[in-house]
């Protein structure tokens, strides 16, 4: 079927319902329950309860910047829009640059996690399985998550609202089956600091925890990039962003509660994330029915997280192929579906070929660990300069918009709740809950340099050969459709 270069996005295709799952499932909320928050335990133990909802204020501080930044300049660019209008165009381009690199990368790192859990269980289910038989898996995966963003955004983001709705109800219906099974051990002490690890007593272990359950809120942000295809854009947007951190967090706030008390306050600091002190391995010796149902929601995340975060990368992307600061050919959209197939297409060749590359040259297990790496410090560091950027627009718009707590205050408390999450996620001993990162995963600083000093290069060369197109990283396409092509017929001028 032919294709062709277009400027404009199929409008008004989805709605509040579509988009905040979009946020929703970039946050992997079944696997962030299973995976990531636990590791806070080892230093808040029985208190990562307390721990958990530290986080979430934390993180509405942030999102609250981000879900005004999106009502007031609904773009596909989102971060990078953000950052050109709040401080400086060149800033805008080199968020975008580095957020378009990471959030391709989240394709194949859920495609690694998708594999090796898969094969992994599959092992223990069936000895005969081949433990390392991890790669068929993902790349059915890829396959998948491949289809479902060519068939355009209301074929994506409806594929993700289903998998979002499976992963949360199984593990709400297990986390208030574990706290019935609990009975009399149900107790509001886990919020607070009495039930901390060894080492790490009272809030600062908490405080510790807290950091580390951070990380399982990034992701909020991922309904902006749909912003010209939603109907209703600034309301919308403003919603999901915010729905979705206040709802997904309330979720790991009852989850975690019901597994603290159901496991032991007292026994909770080595819970992980394996073995039988684990959410699989608990449904395993209580419930076997949820057995099943966990590994199919962690299985289920996996692929909504990376459906979801495609759909950012190749969104950001086409919005800065349009100005033409990135190559024009990924501006491409399908004549019906009206998605990014260029995008779509440059996106499953890096997830395949970063999965088997990296996958096979280490291990998945080792590949999904550096990955993360690069992708949760660059995602972080964007979430600082957003905050930034919240503070630099609404100062700029005037009185009339500005409003100090909510432009001022939260963006403060926002960065101050990010900088010690990006400094543990860049394995920097500031604070001696910190563990340094150790080969291959500690290649991931030297990457994330190179990735941006090529951006640095490459706006240097921008601004003194094409500074209009810099300047473009500002605009709000939704707003003035013909402002790059300077046509209405939607067709970008060669």
């Amino acid at each position: 079927m032919r294709e062709e270069t277009t400027a404009t996005l199929r409008r008004d295709a989805i709605g509040l319902r579509e988009v905040l799952f979009q946020s929703i499932t970039a946050m992997a909320p079944a696997a962030a329950v299973a995976a990531s928050i636990p590791s806070g335990a080892a230093f808040a133990g029985g208190s990562l309860p307390l721990a958990v909802l530290v986080a979430l204020v934390a993180c509405l501080f942030t999102a609250s910047c981000v879900a005004e930044l999106a009502r007031e300049l609904p773009a596909a660019g989102s971060v990078a829009t953000y950052a050109a209008r709040g401080l400086h165009p060149a800033i805008g381009f080199l968020v975008g640059w580095g957020y378009v690199f990471v959030e391709t990368l989240v394709t194949p790192l859920l495609l690694l996690q998708l594999g090796f859990t898969t094969a992994g269980t599959l092992h223990e289910e069936w000895s005969s399985y081949p433990a390392d038989l991890w790669w068929p898996c993902s790349l059915a995966g890829a396959a998948v998550i491949a289809v479902a963003g060519y068939l355009g955004i209301r074929a994506s983001a409806r594929f993700g609202t289903v998998l979002g709705v499976f992963e949360i109800l199984v593990f709400l219906v297990f986390a208030i089956w574990l706290i019935g099974r609990a009975g009399d051990a149900n107790t509001l002490s886990v919020f607070g600091a009495s039930h901390t690890a060894d080492g790490y007593s009272g809030i600062s272990g908490v405080f510790a925890g807290s950091v580390y359950t951070v990380l399982a809120f990034a992701g909020f942000e991922a309904a902006a990039p749909l912003a010209e295809e939603t109907r209703d854009p600034r309301r919308t947007m403003h919603r999901a962003v915010l729905g979705a951190a206040l709802g997904i967090g309330l979720f790991y706030v009852v989850t975690t509660y019901a597994m603290t008390v159901y496991f032991g306050p007292d026994l909770f600091a080595r819970f992980g994330a394996s073995g039988a002190a684990f959410w699989e391995g608990v449904a395993r010796t209580s419930f076997g029915l949820f057995r099943v149902l966990v590994f199919l929601a962690v299985v289920n995340s996996t692929i909504a997280n990376a459906n979801a975060c495609a759909n950012v990368s190749t969104r950001t992307a086409f919005a800065l192929a349009r100005i033409r600061v990135l190559p024009r050919l990924l501006a491409t959209l399908h004549p019906r579906h009206r998605s990014p197939v260029a995008g779509i297409a440059l996106q499953s060749v890096v997830a395949v070929g970063a999965v088997l590359g990296l996958g096979f040259a280490y291990d998945p297990v080792t590949a999904f660990l550096l990955l993360a790496t690069v992708i949760v410090t660059v995602v972080v560091g964007v979430y600082i300069v957003v905050n930034l950027a919240c503070a630099g627009y609404f100062l700029r718009a005037g009185r009339e918009k500005l409003r100090p707590v909510r432009h001022l205050l939260f963006p403060l408390l926002g960065i101050a709740a990010f900088v010690p999450a990006l400094l543990t996620a860049a394995g920097l001993p500031v604070f001696d809950f910190v563990t340094e990162l150790t080969a291959p995963v500690s290649y991931a600083g030297p990457v994330v340099a190179l990735r941006m000093a090529a951006g640095v290069v490459v706006l240097l060369i921008l601004l003194r050969r094409h500074p209009e197109r810099i300047a473009e990283t500002a605009r709000v396409h939704v707003e003035q459709p013909d402002a790059v092509t300077g046509r209405h017929d939607g067709t970008v001028r060669h």
